[in-house]
């Protein structure tokens, strides 16, 4: 299988703050990977270190086969990226941003080009309409046309469905697996858990590392988190009698229902046992991978953190 992107040792350092710290990355060509993590998290430094953007202080690897971060200019030149926020200019038509990206590639066909991606997004019939005007969906529709006009073989996409309806998130992920199929590779940072479970695979970075990757099965199945899930009225309001209770590490409510979780199934059995008993009902379930990724963080917070 060849990776669209193998880069080890990825760092960057923003003063005293180390934003990316020692990641390593491999990326199958024509997959779609998660990016995952909270806000600072060093995501949107990764996707801009890739796509050269930003200069690493430290990283070796290759990226589309070209050698990183040495041939940055040309992996720039095969790389489509989307900015969270909508970075089109809104004083233009949707017709005229299209073709100011095209003029910026040095596209070939350029007139061609532009009707050929408003039909493929759907646009052309408001082909004259200020993208200023456009709503949230249509404006991330348009920003992902921008981004893929010059069919480049890598997409980077930072945070791309943030504020935007759940028909238009849907839309927008036909299209990226469309893109997948026809052997485009996708990295995608969300903090969506549904988008997540949409990817081929995953990778959460928290404070700047790497600290877990895989498809979302291997994920849950490696954390070694055992959950059980308490249904009843009001089950969510037994959260508290859990607190500092010898192993449970997690406690969440879903709705009126209550995950607890832990990594010691005998002692998390022993602390459930104690509510076995109407009216609720307690089953063991697949941890999901919120449960997951809100246990990572806690066991790779800082000390001073995890103590408060």
């Amino acid at each position: 299988m060849t990776f669209a992107i193998d880069v080890q040792g990825l760092s960057k350092r923003f003063g005293d703050h180390q934003a990316v710290d020692n990641v390593s990355l491999q990326i199958k060509q024509g997959h779609i990977t998660g990016f995952l993590g909270p806000n600072g998290s060093g995501k949107t430094t990764s996707l801009r270190m890739l796509c050269g953007l930003l200069t690493p202080d430290s990283g070796t690897g290759q990226v589309l086969g070209l050698d990183f971060p040495r041939e940055a200019e040309a992996i720039k030149r095969q790389t489509g990226y989307m900015t969270q926020k909508f970075s089109l200019y809104e004083d233009l038509t949707i017709e005229e941003n299209l073709a100011f990206i095209a003029r910026v590639y040095e596209l070939d066909r350029m007139s061609a080009r532009v009707d050929e991606t408003l039909e493929t997004i759907g646009l052309t019939h408001r082909r004259k309409q200020l993208a200023g005007q456009l709503s949230g969906g249509w404006k991330q529709r348009l920003a992902l046309a921008a981004a893929v006009m010059h069919e480049p073989k890598l997409l980077l996409l930072d945070e791309p469905t943030a504020g935007v309806d759940p028909q238009a998130r849907r839309g927008f992920w036909d299209n990226i697996h469309r893109l997948a199929d026809e052997g485009m590779t996708v990295l995608v940072s969300t903090h969506y858990m549904d988008e997540a479970e949409r990817c081929h695979e995953i990778a959460y970075i928290f404070n700047g590392k790497l600290i877990a990757r895989g498809t979302g099965d291997s994920v849950i199945a490696e954390s070694g988190l055992i959950t059980y899930e308490a249904e009843g009225p009001r089950a969510d309001r037994l959260g508290r009698e859990f607190t500092g209770k010898p192993g449970v590490e997690m406690v969440a409510p879903f709705g009126t229902a209550l995950h607890v979780s832990g990594t010691d199934r005998a002692k998390l059995e022993a602390a459930i046992q104690p509510f076995r008993r109407d009216p609720y009902v307690w089953t063991e379930v697949q941890p999901t991978l919120e449960d997951v990724f809100i246990n990572l963080m806690r066991i790779h917070a800082p000390a001073e953190v995890r103590a408060a």
